[in-house]
């Protein structure tokens, strides 16, 4: 059953207070959208000049897939987030939502010349699901668009160099667990490099298994439901405002 647009500006909203509550909210920058149900023209993204602790589903500006917003608001969109998001959701119609984040992890290893590297638990897991595309600087400017699509393919999860790092999903939840299971990659990655230690490579037979062992522990559950569900309920005890 499709989800209404009020139920997914609620969870949209919850979706912005998890990023917060993670440490993953920087000012009042990023973005986190999601299309509205059966409708690939709109899509909802979070109020320019809001932290993430002061989004709400009503607060949630409401644009089409040129960047207009379209119902009456008093706040204006981030015009990179504009960019990144019309450019994907126009070319991707199996996305619903995308994120964007600048974690100090995320942006380490997005300057690391290697990347991310599939020697950690988590990376090992992502083998062959990450994209990437070079840093062309402030993305305000719709030529890079052909590229930065170009570049991303068929991939749910991109490494901005020299940025931050991109997901998107099916779900609010799944670009939610996309995200968290790219940034811990990139946690644990970070960690083990400041140890100044050799690190332990994973062989070639497991990486090219990690596919079919993450369908063995999603036990046929889509991808991000129970987690996000759990850390909606952190959220709920926190501060419910966001239902708002």
């Amino acid at each position: 059953m499709s989800q209404t647009e009020q139920e997914l500006r609620v969870e949209l909203a919850a979706c912005y207070r998890i990023f917060d509550y993670l440490g993953w909210a920087e000012l009042i920058y990023n973005h986190i959208t999601v299309k509205l149900p059966g409708d690939d023209e709109h899509f909802l993204i979070n109020p320019y000049g809001l932290h993430y602790s002061e989004v709400t589903a009503s607060n949630l500006v409401k644009v089409d897939i040129n960047g207009n917003i379209v119902e009456p608001t008093e706040y204006a969109v981030n015009p990179a987030g504009i960019v990144i998001h019309t450019a994907i959701h126009a070319a991707r119609h199996d996305v619903a939502c995308i994120a964007h984040t600048h974690t100090d992890a995320g942006m380490a290893v997005a300057c690391s010349a290697e990347g991310l590297r599939s020697d950690n638990f988590y990376s090992a897991l992502l083998t062959n699901r990450v994209a990437y595309h070079d840093f062309e600087g402030l993305t305000v400017m719709d030529d890079e668009k052909p590229r930065l699509i170009a570049n991303m393919g068929d991939k749910s999860m991109l490494i901005l160099r020299n940025h931050g790092l991109l997901t998107c999903g099916r779900s609010i939840p799944e670009a939610f667990y996309n995200m968290w299971a790219l940034q811990r990659s990139c946690e644990v990655q970070v960690a083990c490099d400041a140890t100044g230690k050799p690190i332990i490579p994973v062989a070639q037979s497991i990486l090219d298994r990690s596919e079919q062992l993450m369908k063995i522990q999603g036990m046929g559950v889509a991808a991000g439901n129970l987690e996000f569900k759990a850390l909606t309920r952190i959220i709920d005890k926190i501060d419910p405002s966001y239902k708002n």
